[in-house]
């Protein structure tokens, strides 16, 4: 069986307020092949996230126009428990929630050269949109606490929306991890600043490239990912969980580096035995009503 992709990219992405390279930065992994055909890795650290925006841009650009099929990993949530886009008021306008959400975060976040931006501010403006008080974001540093958004974590039991996604409850109850709430912004762990940041980022490059699919939100999440399915399409963007991967980083390198390594050789290695394809899968024992919930916002982990 032949592979399904020809090249992988995975991002460590970063939530840093200014520009900065080494551990907890941007890393971008890249596996593609040499002119011999030959899968060959390198990564690349960097200091801003409009300029690994750029890089993205640039890098997939060459390799789609050579004829590669790329699939392209974020680690970071690329979509909220379900009922978040109803819960903020916006607009579907026949759109799905996810692609509302994306789009949402799009207008509000714009990263300036700088790195900086306002992600507190607009987290405490969604919380005001939801709850009119500091709920459901929270985990924000002493100087950016206000009314609508606390540093502490709020009351999540019977709340209007849960604290975690299906694929975190999943990893949870499955032991193959412990996967923060995209609703926590800050302190160890957290992935909730990733994902305000990244989020818009995504969304550029998905009206970029108009031969681009964001899985699972425009597939069939509870079916294999197929040659079939991939049928014009040069780039497939996910969702990754890098503690899935257990590199361990060489001489010099740091665990985010490490591990964007070992994931882009994980996937790669799934791709040539002919296992990737169940790996972009939600079929472990998910109802109907969960895949719907997964495809329409949430988003789902491949690997899980």
């Amino acid at each position: 069986m032949a592979a399904l992709f020809d090249a992988y990219i995975m991002v460590d992405w970063s939530a840093a307020s200014k520009p900065v390279t080494g551990p907890n930065s941007i890393w971008i992994g890249i596996l593609a092949k040499d002119a011999r055909l030959k899968l060959q890795y390198r990564a690349v650290n960097i200091e801003t996230r409009l300029k690994a925006r750029s890089f993205l841009e640039d890098m997939v650009g060459k390799l789609t126009k050579r004829g590669d099929r790329v699939l392209l990993g974020f680690d970071f949530s690329l979509g909220y428990p379900a009922g978040t886009a109803e819960a903020l008021g916006l607009k579907l306008d026949g759109k799905a929630p996810w692609q509302a959400m994306h789009e949402h975060l799009a207008s509000k976040l714009k990263d300036k050269p700088d790195n900086s931006n306002a992600r507190y501010a607009i987290a405490a403006g969604m919380n005001y949109a939801i709850s009119k008080g500091p709920f459901p974001f929270w985990g924000a540093p002493a100087r950016d606490v206000v009314s609508t958004l606390g540093s502490t974590k709020p009351d999540f039991t019977d709340a209007a929306l849960p604290e975690y996604r299906i694929a975190e409850t999943y990893l949870r109850n499955q032991k193959l991890g412990q996967p923060k709430s995209v609703w926590q912004l800050a302190y160890t762990g957290s992935v909730g600043s990733q994902s305000l940041t990244g989020i818009p980022h995504v969304h550029a490059l998905r009206e970029a490239w108009p031969e681009a699919r964001i899985w699972p939100f425009e597939f069939d999440p509870s079916e294999p990912l197929t040659e079939e399915a991939l049928t014009d399409i040069k780039v497939v963007m996910t969702e990754i969980y890098p503690s899935l991967t257990k590199a361990t980083p060489e001489s010099g390198e740091t665990v985010d580096a490490a591990q964007v390594r070992g994931i882009a050789h994980d996937f790669a290695a799934l791709d040539g035995k002919g296992a990737l394809s169940a790996a972009f899968s939600t079929a472990n024992g998910l109802d109907p009503a969960e895949n719907t919930k997964i495809k329409a916002e949430e988003g789902w982990i491949p690997g899980t």
